[in-house]
């Protein structure tokens, strides 16, 4: 995704008067750091690879709940060759399936935060088939020319809504990994006070196993009248 920002530049004379702002008018220093965002964050192109005949090569990755999941595929035509196309969860949930699969769309919405894996399988006699496939999900699966289209909206406000989803999907980002953190950190405390419990208990075993065996060592070397 490339993006272009134009502006309007009007030229005044030697001595120009000085410019007056609509209030209504988006400050420029506040969408310069929006739109260097966005650039950053562009979304990744398609996935290209071969299908072995008669394999399966499967593709997984992480997504946060609800989150709109939309993707297009298209495999290399082959006689004598059929193809399938599954997409499941963890739990083996089938989000998606379509036998003879050639080339088509699928879109799902995640239920949790999970890992979802994009499975092809290929049987036949023919050589390797190319598997192109280009999967979007979050802002990158928004449609927001359809948007436009519906809410009549102009180029600016359209991109200014695209940012913001972008915004919103990034500080959800960092509250799951801040929410990550803290499990692991509970975790880290729960483990350290087991492990500080543990070595009490084991030095007080050591110690009571001493003190018996001293104890006994006396008794024995007295009652064999090695010692008074």
């Amino acid at each position: 995704m490339h993006l272009r920002y134009r502006g309007n530049r009007k030229v005044v004379g030697l001595n120009p008067e000085p410019t007056r702002r609509c209030p209504h008018t988006f400050p420029t220093a506040m969408l310069t750091p929006l739109l260097l965002l966005l650039v950053l964050f562009e979304p990744a192109g398609s996935i290209t690879f071969y299908l072995p005949v008669n394999s399966r090569r499967c593709l997984r990755e992480e997504i946060h709940k609800d989150v709109l999941v939309t993707g297009e595929y298209q495999i290399s035509e082959a006689p004598n060759t059929r193809n399938s196309l599954q997409i499941k969860d963890s739990s083996s949930h089938m989000l998606y399936s379509k036998e003879n699969a050639s080339k088509g769309k699928f879109a799902f919405t995640t239920e949790d935060y999970d890992m979802f894996e994009v499975c092809f399988e290929s049987t036949g006699r023919v050589p390797d088939q190319l598997v192109n496939l280009d999967m979007k999900h979050g802002v990158e699966a928004k449609n927001y020319e359809e948007i436009a289209k519906v809410e009549k909206l102009k180029p600016l406000e359209v991109e200014l809504r695209r940012l913001e989803d972008l915004s919103e999907s990034i500080v959800n980002d960092f509250a799951y990994m801040k929410k990550r953190e803290e499990e692991m950190r509970d975790t880290n405390e729960s483990t350290s006070s087991r492990v500080l419990y543990f070595s009490i208990f084991s030095m007080c075993c050591l110690t009571g196993l001493a003190t018996w065996q001293v104890l006994y060592l006396r008794r024995f070397f007295k009652a064999k009248k090695l010692i008074e």
